[in-house]
């Protein structure tokens, strides 16, 4: 029996979070709440009781180590109790996939992006939340202001007109620069640059500070290396498919700024580049080893904070950088779905409207500091005077996030969304693969265009068998 697009979608998942927890350390360990208790999943609890325990499966990172902290206050609100299973990012993939794909409910609430998102709602995996927000009293609804969060973040989130996850924290991603190394060298970085004027700037401040003039991420994997890199190749005019599902991963555009990023890092990059991923850019950034950056606008926060960063106050800020095409800069965001086999789904909305609302930036940035409020989700953090002080970085992230174009990523027209991803299940695989062959180019064990043909065949076997290419 031939199965549907949806069914192959699902078993694809399923297997590959199954090979995932083969490989991973701590794919054979039983998960956890961090308090240590077994997570739920029965019916023990009574829907709408003050005994209701939910179980949030979060990512390991600083905004949501702010957020437990800050579900005290819910609990005593609310008299429902919250129990977080904290992940690194990699194991928390793999648990909440097997997760929702096995209709398990080890999970009320989920910690996913806006990959996931429209993926999962295609799936059934997780609960449509625009029905939800319909049934908030007039009050309720005036003080979520779904209207405040961003249109273009609302329709990342969505599937079939309907949102099925709301945002915690988004980025897009921008070009930072050290103002003193720049001076030195005798350049000024324009707000808007193009890729050949970042080249040029990096190869003059590299030598004259001696240090590497651009840091850009080496290191493989979809998340990693692919996502600044799939931003260049959309400068340029590439593209991974055409309108019929073609793969155009040798395209005379897409080769150009597979080279162009792998010569800038060779000429003016940091050495063992293809071992570099965010955390090891920010580092060598944040200490003063290297002039520029181009990533996530959320490392604006760790470069401009005085206890981490060495060069607080000498971070200067650009949009990400053009060529073909303007408006180049990614859209990523952390947000929190409900599962569909969550016995609590009303208790689970109440925790993520309330996660998720303007109410909780101001808890956050009264209690917390403004430096840290979770960022890129609503006009309103970006209009308060209190975060504007705290970020100078706040005006150009919000230009970032609005000029993002998630739905025409490219300059030539495509028959997928997403901007540093390709938004179909496969392309975690997909993206990760053709990083691997994209780095052996890096580390000169292959040309960029022997990687690329072997990339080339991998995208049209992907298009073939996911039933995309007619």
């Amino acid at each position: 029996m031939k199965r549907s697009r949806f069914q192959s979608i699902g078993l694809i998942l399923i297997a590959f979070v199954l090979v995932l927890g083969g490989c991973s350390p701590s794919g054979g360990s039983p998960v956890k709440p961090e308090n240590g208790a077994e997570a739920p999943a029965g019916d023990e609890r009574s829907a709408g009781s003050t005994d209701v325990k939910l179980t949030v499966a979060t990512v390991n990172n600083p905004d949501m180590v702010v957020m437990q902290k800050m579900t005290k206050e819910f609990e005593r609100e609310t008299g429902i109790k919250v129990e977080f299973v904290v992940l690194p990012e990699n194991d928390l993939r793999k648990k909440v996939t097997e997760d929702v794909a096995l209709g398990a409910g080890m999970f009320d609430i989920v910690t996913i992006s806006n990959y996931d998102t429209p993926i999962w709602a295609q799936n059934g995996w997780i609960e449509p939340l625009s029905p939800y927000l319909d049934k908030m009293s007039a009050e309720q609804r005036e003080q979520y202001d779904i209207e405040d969060v961003f249109e273009m973040i609302r329709k990342a989130l969505s599937h079939n007109d309907q949102l099925y996850s709301l945002p915690f924290y988004a980025e897009s991603s921008m070009l930072y620069y050290n103002t003193e190394m720049l001076e030195k060298a005798g350049v000024t970085m324009p707000e808007n640059p193009t890729w050949d004027e970042v080249a040029d700037i990096a190869k003059q401040v590299k030598a004259a500070n001696n240090v590497p003039g651009i840091v850009l991420r080496g290191l493989p994997g979809w998340g990693e290396m692919m996502a600044p890199l799939n931003t260049v190749i959309n400068a340029f005019g590439g593209r991974w498919y055409d309108m019929e599902w073609n793969a155009q991963l040798n395209s005379p555009e897409t080769t150009e700024a597979v080279e162009f990023y792998t010569n800038l890092i060779k000429e003016a990059g940091q050495p063992g580049a293809f071992s570099t991923g965010f955390t090891e850019a920010l580092t060598l950034m944040s200490t003063g080893k290297a002039a520029m950056w181009y990533d996530a606008t959320v490392a604006a926060g760790f470069l401009n904070d005085e206890k981490s960063s060495q060069v607080a106050g000498n971070i200067g800020y650009a949009l990400a950088p053009s060529r073909k095409k303007d408006n180049t800069g990614w859209l990523y965001a952390w947000c929190l779905a409900i599962e569909s086999a969550s016995k609590h789904k009303e208790e689970a909305m109440k925790f993520v409207a309330w996660a998720t609302s303007k109410q909780y930036i101001e808890k956050v940035g009264e209690s917390e500091g403004w430096g840290v409020v979770p960022p890129g989700t609503r006009h309103s953090t970006y209009d308060n005077p209190k975060y504007k002080e705290a970020a100078p970085f706040s005006e150009i992230v919000l230009k970032s996030l609005e000029s993002a174009d998630y739905d025409q990523p490219t300059v030539d027209p495509v028959p997928y969304k997403g901007i540093q991803f390709v938004a179909i299940p496969e392309f975690q695989q997909l993206g990760t693969e053709v990083s691997q062959e994209i780095a052996a180019a890096l580390s000169g064990q292959k040309t960029v265009e022997e990687a690329l043909k072997l990339a080339q065949q991998k995208a049209e076997q992907v298009a073939k068998d996911g039933g995309y290419k007619k």
